[in-house]
């Protein structure tokens, strides 16, 4: 027996007005065998997790461009 998928998430790109995502939800609850459709309002907690990967990936990066300690 294969394994069963319950629910499906969807991440936008970027924080997405609520009467513009309107759109976006109403198009998935027209796909079949959809039940429910619905936002997640962004809050501090996402805020600070997409920092925290913004500075990580800015440390990442300044780390490959920086030159060679000693020369």
């Amino acid at each position: 027996m294969t394994d069963r998928i319950h629910s499906i998430n969807v991440v936008l790109e970027e924080n997405t007005r609520v009467d513009d995502a309107e759109y976006i939800l109403n198009a998935i609850r027209m796909i079949k065998g959809v039940i429910a459709a619905d936002g997640n309002v962004a809050d501090f907690e996402s805020h600070m997790a997409e920092s925290r990967a913004r500075i990580d990936l800015h440390e990442k990066l300044f780390a490959v461009l920086r030159p060679p300690s000693g020369k």
